[in-house]
């Protein structure tokens, strides 16, 4: 099923202003869009608006092209997985999982099968006659999410499904809900302020910020190309470096004449009518490159080496006392306390208009 968001806003009774507000976002049939944002972005708030737990104070939500601003939600086609699971504690696994279904009254023969159908998938046959507290927190999600699928919903939204497991079955459930997703063949709309969660899952992202859009993309796009500097910042681990500083002659000069970049061809190009002017660079840990150079040079100070494995993490400081992060192979040896050079990969470099933050390159 094809969600349309067209201008879509939210505004909270005895609040002076919105808490969500032009929000225009197109996710395609099948799509695992995943909207993401630190706590209080509005992210919650959308993905309830969608379900119809929330009005919707200005705009239009469509399910292919169906205005659904004042459907009952019971009547969207939709399938809601919540944080909390949400599972009855007096009834067994198989008795959860159908009670939507008992509800529609549905003949038992269905119920039955599709029960059957969700277990096998979640593998979690074993435990349909136990209750939800005689079973791990990672059945309990498998069955909240097996309640969800056994509607055969047009639209699985999920809020935050994964933050009360731990990290390993975390890990192991991101796998499992890509498998379930493609095997399902439905819309999925998932809310996380996990980024991990967001770049290995989704097919889109959704980024919020106080409200707002800031880009919508594909998980490489916003590593690669952050469309301005809370993207920057808010995508990556470590997240990327950011410099201050000032065109001058087509170079960037940053402040406290920490270092001179002088950026790629193309770059220079976008970078002719910034000259004189405030600009920030940014670049991620992994662009940089051991060893001193003719230009593009640095120097600094390693504080914490916090090893890996296969790389190590420098966390560096300037002169000036500036933070920086450089990732470099588990197999280099490197001492707290010393003093490196290293050269920037001119290729991995991010400009952005210092005064509205918004991407030059």
């Amino acid at each position: 099923m094809k969600v349309e968001l067209v201008n879509i806003g939210k505004k909270y009774e005895g609040r002076e202003n919105f808490t969500i507000r032009h929000i225009d976002l197109v996710i395609e049939d099948k799509d695992f869009c995943v909207i993401l944002g630190p706590s209080g972005c509005g992210k919650s708030t959308l993905l309830r608006m969608i379900a119809g737990l929330n009005s919707i104070t200005e705009g239009d939500l469509l399910f292919d092209g169906k205005r659904m601003n004042k459907v009952e939600p019971k009547d969207r086609d939709i399938a809601m997985v919540f944080q909390s699971y949400a599972l009855y504690p007096h009834m067994t696994v198989y008795d959860n999982m159908a009670f939507s279904l008992k509800m529609r009254k549905e003949r038992k023969t269905v119920i039955h099968e599709r029960v059957l159908e969700a277990a096998e998938l979640l593998q979690i046959t074993d435990y349909l006659y136990s209750k939800p507290s005689e079973i791990s927190g990672g059945q309990r999600q498998r069955v909240a999410l097996g309640r969800a699928m056994v509607r055969k919903a047009g639209v699985f939204l999920l809020d935050e499904p994964l933050s009360n497991l731990d990290a390993k079955l975390r890990e192991h459930m991101r796998v499992e809900l890509v498998r379930l997703h493609k095997s399902l063949q439905t819309t999925s709309i998932y809310v996380t302020h996990d980024q991990t969660e967001a770049m290995t899952m989704a097919s889109k992202i959704v980024l919020l910020d106080d409200g707002k859009v800031q880009q919508v993309g594909k998980p490489s796009e916003f590593y690669e190309r952050p469309a301005n500097l809370f993207v920057a910042g808010f995508i990556g681990s470590p997240t990327m470096n950011i410099f201050h500083g000032q065109i001058q002659e087509g170079l960037f000069r940053a402040d406290d004449d920490l270092f001179v970049v002088e950026a790629g061809e193309a770059d220079r190009e976008k970078l002719k009518d910034y000259e004189g002017k405030r600009v920030a660079m940014g670049i991620r840990s992994e662009r940089f490159r051991a060893g001193e150079a003719d230009k593009n040079q640095i120097k600094v100070k390693v504080e914490v080496i916090e090893m890996l494995g296969k790389e190590q993490l420098l966390y560096c400081h300037y002169p000036n006392g500036q933070p920086c992060v450089i990732s470099e192979p588990g197999y280099f040896h490197y001492e707290a306390d010393e003093d490196h050079h290293f050269h920037l990969d001119i290729e991995g470099l991010h400009f952005f208009d210092a005064e509205t933050t918004e991407r030059i390159n």
